[in-house]
């Protein structure tokens, strides 16, 4: 049986302008995620959830893939992604997180 998965429809907006305005190391990884390339599974790219936005997720496997640029490594921002990881996780969401520097 496949988990609800909470759509915070306020950020909607801001997902499509973060799709839009893609890192490089996103629209490399999109390219291998998208159209079910991956093993068959379907990703979706700035999905949001609960109140976050994650980079790429696929439902099937309940698991989010994060890219982290610089801001990432300032210690506010990292105890932010810890909350969130956090957040994911209870929801039965695996989070890899990537540094993409």
């Amino acid at each position: 049986m496949q988990k609800i998965i909470p759509y915070n429809p306020k950020l909607k907006e801001l997902a499509r302008k973060l799709r839009n305005n893609s890192t490089k190391s996103e629209i490399i990884l999109w390219g291998y995620l998208k159209g079910k390339q991956m093993y068959g599974y379907d990703f979706h790219r700035q999905k949001p959830i609960k109140d976050y936005i994650v980079d790429f997720f696929c439902k099937d496997l309940m698991l989010a893939i994060e890219l982290d640029g610089y801001s990432h490594t300032l210690d506010e921002v990292f105890e932010k992604d810890e909350v969130k990881d956090q957040n994911l996780n209870e929801l039965g969401i695996t989070v890899l997180r990537f540094n993409d520097q």
